[in-house]
């Protein structure tokens, strides 16, 4: 099963995520966020993995920073705001196969590495 990351090379925690995968061995590949040119083609499909409310992340920078009119938006369309604004996608998003995951934790690298 193929592990992808899709992160900010600047972000704690998707460091701490790679990191942790690296030394357990688990082979994985790390994309910036910022880069990935298939957002439109991701996003929604991750909003219908996780649920949008698990995907914005709500206590960025970027959030606090956008126009309560975008913030609106974030009800409405919150492919479209996060197509545009990539850093309100909560961190990491870890493809695994057909499985979709937000977040880093102990589990989730157990989850990972475990035997398939």
């Amino acid at each position: 099963m193929q592990v992808r990351i899709y992160g900010l090379k600047n972000c704690d925690t998707c460091r701490k995520a790679v990191k942790e995968l690296e030394e357990a061995g688990r082979d994985h590949e790390f994309v910036d966020i910022r880069d990935e040119l298939d957002r439109v083609r991701k996003v929604p499909a991750w909003i219908d993995a996780v649920g949008a409310k698990k995907l914005v992340n709500t206590r960025s920078t970027t959030w606090r920073n956008l126009s309560a009119e975008d913030k609106l938006i974030a009800e409405d369309d919150p492919a479209g705001l996060l197509i545009t604004y990539p850093t309100l996608i909560k961190r990491p998003v870890i493809e695994a196969g057909d499985t979709v995951i937000v977040g880093w934790s102990g589990d989730t690298l157990a989850r990972l590495t475990a035997p398939e």
